[in-house]
């Protein structure tokens, strides 16, 4: 199965016409079945918005839940033992009514530049899983330290026994803050790719706009055809293939998901109703 998302639903423009205003997420799930959030990243929900959230999508549409901020240890973040598994509690008892319903894809433990490939990094890794023994989780790291010759292999054998997912990402790898395009399968239920763009000038930029201009990129048809080769290369070998876009800073991201999905041939089953002045959009 291969299922195709965004990050976010408010964004994408393209998906109304560009009429401006926020995507409604009931208008986000007539095209997609899935959908990557990081509001769990800046706070961890109430249930109530949860389950709101649940009262506006098909039934068989599932949420990627970025892990929270102080749990993947990014600056300003830090606890102490106690609040650090209070944090994970938390997080296991906010995702519960998503679970409960299968509707939960994964949780994406996004970390930060700074944590390298090391052996206090896999004991940490180790103890993430532990509190979070039976949800679905999914690693992307931003330090080339773990994709060097000597790591990647004793990487990817590590995610098989711990039950991480890998991430495959695509984005400017020509800094030690980024890493390379490295699909591997390490689950057996997921192969997940998150596609940052490849704007080089945009990654490395710090100015007061740099979250503007990271994921400014519109990939072109050759690459998107690249992606095809690469999906369909692991297609029998996993449970579900799913491409999430995060090109959106140009609003580039529907318009490349959806001609993806063309290139692949395949149609979503479960999704939302079109609205009726919408039914020629694409």
């Amino acid at each position: 199965m291969i299922t195709i998302g965004l990050t976010t639903w408010s964004e994408h423009h393209a998906l109304i016409r560009n009429q401006d205003r926020p995507v409604k997420l009931g208008e986000y799930t007539a095209y997609f079945p899935t959908v990557e959030l990081d509001t769990f990243f800046y706070g961890i929900p109430q249930l109530s918005t949860v389950q709101k959230w649940q009262q506006q999508v098909p039934p068989s549409f599932q949420f990627i839940i970025k892990a929270n901020q102080a749990l993947t240890g990014h600056p300003g973040q830090q606890l102490n033992a106690v609040q650090l598994k209070e944090r994970f509690q938390q997080l296991a008892e906010s995702v519960q009514p998503l679970v409960d319903k299968q509707q939960l894809k994964t949780i994406l433990c996004q970390f930060p530049p700074f944590f390298s490939a090391t052996k206090q990094s896999i004991n940490y890794l180790r103890y993430f899983r532990q509190q979070l023994p039976y949800l679905p989780l999914t690693l992307e790291f931003r330090n080339q330290s773990w994709y060097s010759p000597e790591i990647i292999d004793s990487l990817v054998s590590f995610c098989q026994k711990e039950r991480y997912t890998l991430a495959a990402i695509d984005e400017p790898a020509q800094t030690t803050a980024s890493i390379p395009f490295y699909p591997a399968i390490t689950t057996s239920e997921l192969l997940l790719f998150r596609l940052h763009g490849r704007n080089q000038q945009g990654w490395l930029s710090s100015g007061k706009n740099w979250r503007k201009q990271r994921t400014l990129y519109r990939y072109n048809t050759d690459e998107l055809n690249a992606f095809k080769d690469e999906i369909e290369k692991f297609q029998k070998n996993v449970k579900e293939i799913c491409i999430i876009f995060n090109n959106n800073s140009g609003g580039d991201a529907a318009p490349n998901a959806l001609e993806l999905k063309q290139l692949l041939g395949i149609d979503f089953s479960g999704l939302g109703p079109l609205p009726p002045e919408q039914l020629n959009l694409f």
